[in-house]
C-alpha cells in the first residue's frame, strides 16, 4: 500500500484521461489539473503582494552568453526563468501539470497523439509586437535544428507541426505512445520570429533578448553581474498563473568565482538570500550579527520532490572506467559515514536511489510481476540484491579505515587484472598504474573529494583533484573531457523525457547531455520507453524503479547523500507565503517587506 500523503500528491498524475477533446485550460500528464476552470491565482502565492523592491541573488562562476537554448557558451542566470515565456506555466503544487500563458487553452484528444494550442491574442513580446502562431512554429523548428540535445531529443517525436489560424498552432506526434510528449511542447519556449536570425543562434552572444517574460534586461557586466528590471508593459501581469509572483521592481545576480566569497558576502548583506548545501555551515557557520539581532534568519522548507541524485560520476567513455569491477570496487571505498560525521556534522543521508526520498524509488522494494516482465528480456541488467530490493551500499563504523571494504575492493580489482607492485595498482597487462582525475568546478568540494582519493590512494590507486574555472568547467562538461566530476540530477514526481537526455543510449553519443556518465544500456533505454508509454498507477511506478534498478546495477556512480529539506538563510527584508508548494520554496512569489 501507498502512503496516503504520497498517493495524494499522485493522484492527479496518474488518473485515467478524459475522453474529449474539447479545449481545456490546463493539462496534467495524467487526470486533470489541480486548478478549477477561472481560477484566480495558485494556492501557495499571496496574491496581494506588493509589488516593488529589488532582489539580489549570487552565482557561481561567471556567464558568456545570453542564451540559454544553445550548448555553447554558458548563459546568464535568469534568462530563461524571467524573460522567454513557455506556451504554457507549470503549477508548483503538482507533480506535471500546466496552465494557461502564452497559450490560453489547449486541446488533446484521449489518446494524446496531438495538442493544439489556443494563443492569447493580447500576448506579446517586450517589443510591443504580437505573438503568433508563426513564431511558436519558428521556435519550434529552430530549437529542433540548433537547439540544445534536450529539445532536439523531444521534438523528433513531433510528426507533424501545423499552423491552423493566427493564434491556433496544432502539434502531431509519432506512434511512440509517449504520453508526456504533449506537455514538453507545452513548455516550448516561444522566441520572435521578427528578432532572431537562424544563422546566427547557435552563436554566444551578450545582446539583450526579446522575450514575452515579466522582466527584460536592464544592466550588463559581461562574467560579474546581470540586473533584470520589470517590463511596465508586461502583457501577462493580470493572469491567473502570475498573480503574486514577479513581485520585485529589480533581480539581479552577481557572480563570484569562489563559494566562500559569496557567502561573505551574503553575511555583509550585498546577497539576501543564500539556498545552503553545506551541513557543516548550516550547523556552525551562522553565527553572525544579523542571526542574532534577526535581521536574517535561517529556515527549513519542507518540499515534497524526491531528492534525485548526488553522486560522484564515472566517466565509462573513458578506458580507466570501463570496467564495471573497477567501478563497484571504488564504491566500496567511498567511506560515507566518516565524511558525513567529519565534514558534515552528520546531518546528511545516505543516496540508495536516483528517486530518494520517494515512492520511485526501488530500495527497499523487491521487484513487482511487472517490472520484471519489463526486464525479462535483459537478463544480467540488474544484480539480484538490487531486484529483491535488499541492496544497500558500503557502509563502515566511521572510524576512517574500514579493512573489510579495502579487502572486497581489491579483489574486485584483481578480478579486473590489477597487482600491488610496490605499493602501487598495476594493470598486470601494460604495467600502467590506475589513476584519474577528479574535475571540479569549486573549492568548496575539495573537502569531499580529497577525503575520496586519500581511501582510493590507500589501495595504490593514484587520483588527481583538478579545479578550474566554471567556463572551463562547462566546456569540458559538454565535451564529456573529464575521468569523474561530481553532480546532482534533480528529479521529480513525474520523471520523464529528460531520462532520454541523462541515460539513453542516444545522448550518451551527443554533445552537451546529462549522461555524463556515458550510460549505454538497452534496458535503461527499453524501461525509459516503458515510463513515458506507462498508462496506470502501477505501471508508471513500475517502470520507474525498473529504471532505478539497471542504473544502480551498473555502477555507474558514487551514491554520495541528501538533505531531507530545503536550507535557506535569508535577510528579513524578504518576505514569502506561508505555504510552500509541492516544489519547495519559490522566490519569484517571495516580495521586499518594504514594498508598497
Amino acid at each position: 500500500m501507498l502512503p496516503r500523503l504520497i498517493v495524494a500528491f499522485l493522484a492527479p498524475l496518474l488518473a485515467l484521461v478524459p475522453a474529449n477533446a474539447e479545449p481545456v485550460h490546463g493539462i496534467a500528464l495524467y487526470g486533470t489539473p489541480k486548478q478549477p476552470p477561472g481560477f484566480a491565482h495558485f494556492s501557495y502565492v499571496d496574491s496581494h503582494a506588493p509589488k516593488g523592491g529589488r532582489l539580489v541573488l549570487g552565482a557561481f562562476g561567471s556567464f558568456d552568453s545570453l542564451n540559454p537554448l544553445i550548448v555553447k557558451g554558458v548563459a546568464a542566470n535568469g534568462i530563461r526563468d524571467f524573460t522567454i515565456e513557455s506556451l504554457m506555466a507549470r503549477g508548483l503544487d503538482e507533480p506535471f501539470t500546466l496552465y494557461g500563458l502564452i497559450a490560453e487553452s489547449v486541446e488533446v484528444p484521449a489518446d494524446r497523439s496531438s495538442i493544439t494550442f489556443h494563443l492569447n491574442p493580447k500576448a506579446r513580446f517586450s517589443d510591443g509586437a504580437p505573438i503568433t502562431a508563426d513564431d511558436v512554429l519558428f521556435s519550434f523548428e529552430l530549437l529542433k535544428a540548433k537547439g540544445r540535445p534536450n529539445h532536439r531529443t523531444y521534438f523528433a517525436k513531433v510528426a507533424k507541426a501545423e499552423r491552423l489560424s493566427e493564434h491556433d498552432v496544432r502539434f502531431t506526434f509519432d506512434a511512440s505512445g509517449d504520453r508526456e510528449i504533449p506537455l514538453i511542447l507545452g513548455l516550448l519556449p516561444v522566441l520572435p520570429k521578427h528578432a532572431i536570425n537562424p544563422d546566427r543562434f547557435e552563436n554566444t552572444t551578450l545582446a539583450p533578448p526579446v522575450g514575452s517574460g515579466p522582466y527584460k534586461v536592464g544592466k550588463l557586466d559581461a562574467g560579474r553581474s546581470i540586473t533584470f528590471v520589470r517590463d511596465p508593459n508586461y502583457w501577462g501581469r493580470d493572469l491567473a498563473v502570475n498573480r503574486g509572483r514577479f513581485n520585485f521592481d529589480e533581480i539581479r545576480f552577481d557572480y563570484f568565482r569562489e563559494g566562500s566569497v559569496m557567502f561573505d558576502a551574503f553575511k555583509a548583506g550585498q546577497i539576501d538570500l543564500w539556498p545552503e548545501e553545506d551541513p557543516r555551515r548550516w550547523a556552525n557557520g551562522y553565527d553572525f550579527a544579523a542571526i542574532r539581532d534577526g535581521r536574517a534568519v535561517k529556515r527549513e522548507f519542507d518540499i515534497g520532490l524526491p531528492a534525485g541524485m548526488t553522486a560522484l560520476v564515472f566517466n565509462t567513455r573513458r578506458p580507466v572506467f570501463a570496467d564495471a569491477r573497477v567501478r563497484e570496487a571504488l564504491i566500496y571505498l567511498f567511506d560515507f559515514e566518516w565524511i558525513n560525521r567529519t565534514l558534515y556534522a552528520g546531518l546528511y543521508k545516505r543516496t540508495q536511489s536516483y528517486f530518494e526520498r520517494s515512492i520511485l524509488a526501488s530500495a527497499g522494494h523487491p521487484a513487482d510481476a511487472h517490472e520484471r516482465a519489463l526486464l525479462a528480456p535483459f537478463p544480467g541488467a540488474v544484480k539480484p540484491a538490487f531486484m529483491d530490493g535488499t541492496y544497500r551500499f558500503p557502509s563502515t563504523d566511521g572510524s576512517g579505515r574500514s579493512r573489510e571494504n579495502q579487502e572486497k575492493a581489491f579483489r574486485l580489482l584483481q578480478q579486473g587484472g590489477y597487482e600491488l607492485r610496490s605499493g602501487r595498482l598495476i594493470e598486470a597487462k601494460n604495467g600502467r598504474q590506475l589513476e584519474f582525475e577528479i574535475l571540479a568546478a569549486s573549492t568548496a568540494q575539495e573537502g569531499l573529494l580529497l577525503s575520496f582519493a586519500r581511501d582510493v590512494e590507500r589501495l595504490g590507486i593514484k587520483v588527481k583533484v583538478r579545479v578550474v574555472d566554471g567556463a572551463q568547467y562547462q566546456a569540458r562538461l559538454t565535451d564529456y573531457d573529464y575521468d569523474m566530476i561530481q553532480n546532482t540530477w534533480t528529479s521529480s514526481l513525474s520523471p520523464g523525457n529528460e531520462q532520454l537526455f541523462r541515460w539513453s543510449t542516444e545522448a550518451a553519443k551527443m554533445p552537451g547531455t546529462y549522461n555524463f556518465a556515458g550510460v549505454e544500456n538497452p534496458a535503461a533505454d527499453a524501461m525509459i520507453q516503458a515510463l513515458l508509454a506507462a498508462k496506470s498507477e502501477e505501471d508508471f511506478v513500475s517502470a520507474v524503479h525498473a529504471l532505478d534498478r539497471v542504473l544502480l546495477s551498473g555502477d555507474y556512480v558514487v551514491p554520495l547523500f541528501f538533505i531531507p529539506k530545503q536550507w535557506v538563510a535569508y535577510w528579513t527584508r524578504l518576505q514569502h507565503p506561508e505555504k510552500t508548494p509541492l516544489f519547495g520554496y519559490n522566490v519569484d512569489s517571495w516580495w521586499a517587506a518594504d514594498a508598497k
